[in-house]
Formats: structure tokens, sequence, C-alpha cells
């Protein structure tokens, strides 16, 4: 891939990762819940979602979703009802403290966190269908057919990876540190309520989605 090439390409992955959306809105929730520390492992499973639709693109599986009706309808409502299930739960959550006292949970309590948080920022990104249609759209134009194609796709995947990664991780301590200021009770219910809320309005968004 040309540096100029990787350069824009770059720009745009920045630029698409920035803005607000499922995976904005879970990382902050994430981080509003559970703290940076804890919270950060989210950014690793929206990673791995990013790169699960890149793979999904690269070996084709993607014109699947663009051709086929029934197999969009079903990934496009499994992932809005997925977000509007998240936004249900951050809606009913408890209200606690941002940071848990030190030693108030077990080892084993924090893997099984830490397990659920990757899955769930896996979910919203590899479940979200125009993730597939925007890689579709967009990833021809930084391809060059006349240069081998594995490596531009590792390029972009790692690209793309690395920057979803970096601003997830920021939506978390952004949370984290500076929602986190708001410790009283009924500031951390309305917090939630409104990250429940903006996930329910992102699941049905996404249900009102259609293809060009």
């Amino acid at each position: 891939m040309e540096f100029n090439t990787w350069l824009t390409f770059l720009a745009a992955a920045v630029a698409i990762s920035l803005s607000p959306g499922p995976g904005a809105i879970a990382a902050m929730g994430v981080g509003l819940n559970h703290g940076f520390r804890r919270g950060q492992v989210i950014a690793f499973g929206l990673l791995m979602g990013v790169w699960t639709q890149t793979l999904v693109v690269g070996f084709g599986l993607g014109m699947l979703l663009s051709t086929s009706e029934v197999a969009f309808l079903v990934v496009k409502w499994v992932g809005a009802a997925y977000l509007v299930w998240l936004g249900i739960q951050q809606w009913r959550a408890p209200v606690r403290p941002l940071v848990a006292p030190a030693g108030e949970a077990s080892p084993d309590a924090h893997r099984h966190l830490a397990r659920t948080l990757f899955l769930r920022g896996w979910m919203v990104n590899a479940l979200n269908p125009k993730g597939t249609v925007f890689l579709i759209a967009v990833l021809p134009q930084f391809i060059d057919a006349a240069r081998p194609l594995l490596a531009q796709y590792l390029a972009i995947g790692a690209t793309f990876g690395v920057v979803e990664c970096l601003v997830m991780s920021g939506y978390v301590a952004l949370a984290s540190r500076v929602l986190g200021m708001l410790r009283q009770p009924h500031h951390l219910r309305w917090m939630n309520r409104t990250f429940g809320g903006l996930f329910v309005v992102a699941g049905a968004v996404l249900g009102l989605f259609r293809r060009a």
C-alpha cells in the first residue's frame, strides 16, 4: 500500500472511530460503571469486532450481506435487539460506586467481568451490519488490485483495529474520569439511564437502517 494511501485511510479510520456510535456508547457506559482499569477490556473486544468485520469483507462474506436480503435482515435485527437489550440492562443497572473497595471482588469475579466486557465489545461491533456495508463501500477505494491483496488487507485491518482500540480506550477513560466525578447515587442513576436510553436509540437507528 502506498504511504499516501495509508495516511488517507488512517485519517478516515480516526474520523470513523471518533464518530458517536454503539461502540462509543458501550465504552463510556463501561467506563462509568467499572472505571478505566477494569473497563479497558471492552476496547479489546471492540477491536476484535472490527477485525471480524474486516475478515468478513476480506473473505467475500460481506457480499452475502450486501446481496442477500434475508442474511442482511437477520444480522441487522439481531444486532438491533442486542443493543436494545444492553440499553435495558444499563437502565436497570444498580447504583454502585465507580470503583469497588480493594479486595471486595474475587479474582474469579474479575475474570468473569473481563470475559463479559470483552464479549460485549465484540458483539457490539461484529453484529453491526452498518460496519460491513461501510467497509464494502470504502475498502475498494484504498485497495490496489495490482498489488498483493493479503498485505493490503492486513495493513488496513491493523490500522483500523489499533485506531478503534485507542479511541475506545479514550472513551472509557473519559467516562471513568470526567463522569466519575458524579458520585451521588442520583447522579449515577441518571447516567445509567442516559446511556441505557442511548443504547435503545442506537438499536432503533440500526433497525431503521436501509442499504443504499
